[in-house]
């Protein structure tokens, strides 16, 4: 019985350098005469991927020895050869990685880092080029064999495929557990003889004749005890920073802890204390000065300015709340898995799709309370604001990408069909949304007076200036220690698995958002402030403005992009990144200032 066929495919390769992918034709490797491709979905097509096969083939069970693919050759009087050998030299200097898949599990490429300890990583580099001054630590520059500022070509990759038998109603099934590579460099000179152990191939830096044998050799390994595994373990196994993860999350939990404690002094000793004596004591008995937040009351509900803008604000954060509130929640239980991108991506674009209605019902709410009557203005903001923003910033990254030729960029068609489907069924789910929320309003629980109130002079730490930037530093710092490692697994090829961790740093976020707001939307309520609606949303959501800040700090530290085009798409998703958290973390200090002030004020006695 002849043994069943495995093939390999390519995904994109990507680099730590260069944001850019390319696909794997991009590159003069040996190309597949079929070109088979797995069929594609929504969350493949706007990552931009194009998974490709390769023409390593080999039958299962049975191992090759220096296999020859195929043979490059590139002459210095063939322009479009020179050409292709220049793009390879740029790939090796820029660091670039292959990314294969065999029997659907991920190649990993494993070695030991400077302290001997072992380290996984999806994929394997197409190449070396020894910079000893180099700031990466590049783990081909411990080969001795390798000479400093020269570049070697990974020509042979040995793959080790592990298996584990299985018994079923149709007999033994042998199922894939994992796939290895090592990458090497060979200087072969008679393809018809392969050994695989000449010296490394250097690439000549001047044009001269060059020519490129590629082999490959395959080994299979049962594991007897191993009977489910995925590429993920090992770069879970790999990680060392779970634990300090951990310490960290204790002490952001520690000090939202003391947070609490403050909330609880203020509401339980101040606030109803003064409830209750001037409930009971008559007005001529007692100084109303001494009530600096009950002198308000005909003012607190006082509608505030560009109350539109605002609900439309509410109601796009609570769109993006509910969405990573239940995305992190089903993450962290297990339901979405971190291995497949493509349907994460999908996944999010559905649910994304149906919280149009919530957020439509919550601005026009709120914009009913607000007394608006510019109805088609407010629903043109609700349906395009948020989504416009964003689609602008993807095209202007893809017109970068696309002077690039990277991979990762949208086609124009794909970009223009995925704006005509967004729109075309986000527009009506919004205006259901809308058509429900303006039938009701938020109520207020004591009337609002139309005489403007003189303010009292503010003091330095309740100017809203002031109260917005140092307020907002108590949710920053409780994500402050979490950002590097979440930032290091956006940008590098590695998978970011600890979502139940990532859901508690959510929920800390979001309890910390709400105290902080709370607390100074009291002290200003202390002091007769009665302009509270913008000064609550924007207490919090001045957290992305900090993030913005550390996003720029780390780009400058601890990334080596040197391209145009990489930093477009650094600062593009960032932007998008900023975003979301402005408007959520925002809406988040809204509402709970918002409930907080309405419980206050409800239980009070107004005479």
């Amino acid at each position: 019985m002849e043994e069943p066929s495995i093939q390999v495919y390519a995904d994109k390769l990507y680099s730590v350098e260069n944001m850019a992918t390319y696909d794997y034709d991009s590159f003069d490797f040996c190309q597949d005469a079929l070109k088979k491709s797995p069929s594609e979905n929504l969350g493949k097509i706007i990552s931009g991927e194009q998974t490709m096969s390769c023409p390593y083939k080999f039958s299962f069970n049975k191992e090759e020895t220096c296999r020859k693919v195929c043979v490059k050759s590139y002459a210095p009087e063939d322009e479009d050869q020179m050409r292709r050998l220049a793009f390879l030299k740029g790939g090796i200097k820029q660091n670039y990685y292959h990314r294969w898949v065999i029997d659907s599990t991920r190649v990993i490429w494993c070695y030991d880092k400077e302290d001997k300890s072992p380290y996984c990583t999806l994929g394997f580099p197409i190449g070396c080029f020894k910079d000893p001054n180099s700031q990466l630590k590049i783990p081909c520059l411990n080969n001795s064999e390798f000479k400093n500022n020269s570049l070697y070509l990974f020509n042979h990759v040995d793959i080790t495929i592990t298996y584990h038998m299985e018994s079923d109603t149709t007999g033994n099934v042998a199922k894939l557990i994992s796939s290895r590579v090592e990458p090497k460099s060979y200087k072969h000179t008679d393809e018809n003889h392969l050994t695989c152990n000449e010296p490394p191939l250097e690439i000549p830096e001047d044009e001269d004749y060059f020519s490129v044998i590629y082999t490959y050799s395959v080994k299979f390994e049962e594991s007897k005890t191993v009977k489910w595994s995925s590429e993920w373990d090992h770069d879970i196994e790999s990680a060392t920073e779970v634990n300090i993860l951990w310490i960290r999350l204790v002490n952001s939990f520690f000090v939202v802890l003391t947070l609490c404690g403050l909330v609880i002094i203020v509401i339980l000793k101040s606030i109803c204390r003064d409830i209750i004596k001037c409930n009971r004591i008559k007005p001529p008995m007692y100084n109303w000065r001494r009530f600096g937040w009950r002198m308000i009351h005909g003012s607190i509900f006082r509608l505030p300015k560009y109350g539109m803008l605002l609900s439309v604000f509410l109601g796009q954060g609570t769109q993006v709340f509910i969405m990573a509130f239940f995305s992190l929640f089903l993450a962290g239980l297990g339901f979405l898995t971190p291995a497949d991108r493509r349907a994460l991506v999908n996944y999010g674009i559905v649910l994304w799709f149906l919280l149009e209605i919530p957020a439509g019902y919550v601005s026009a709410k709120m914009y009913k309370t607000f007394r608006g009557g510019k109805w088609k203005t407010h629903f043109l903001l609700t349906t395009l604001l948020f989504p416009g923003i964003v689609f602008t910033d993807i095209f202007i990254m893809n017109l970068s990408l696309w002077m690039e030729g990277s991979s990762c960029a949208i086609s124009f068609d794909s970009l223009a069909t995925i704006f005509t489907l967004c729109f075309g069924v986000s527009t009506p789910l919004t205006f259901l949304g809308v058509f429900f929320g303006k039938r009701d309003k938020f109520q207020f629980p004591v009337r609002a007076y139309q005489t403007r109130r003189v303010r009292t002079q503010r003091r330095f730490f309740t100017k809203p200036t002031i109260t917005i930037i140092l307020g907002s530093l108590l949710p920053f710092g409780c994500m402050f220690l979490q950002l590097s490692y979440i930032l290091n697994r956006i940008w590098s090829p590695h998978m970011y698995y600890l979502f139940a961790f990532l859901f508690l740093i959510f929920l800390i976020l979001m309890i910390s958002c709400s105290e902080v707001t709370v607390l100074l939307c009291y002290f200003r309520l202390s002091v007769e402030d009665y302009g509270w609606w913008w000064r609550a949303f924007l207490t919090s959501s001045f957290t992305s403005t900090y993030i913005l800040m550390y996003a720029i700090h780390y780009f400058f530290t601890k990334l080596h992009v040197i391209d145009i085009g990489s930093i477009f798409v650094y600062f593009g998703y960032t932007l998008i990144l900023v975003l979301v958290f402005f408007l959520f973390t925002g809406t988040i200090g809204f509402f709970s200032c918002f409930s907080f002030i309405t419980a206050v004020y409800g239980v009070m006695k107004v005479r």
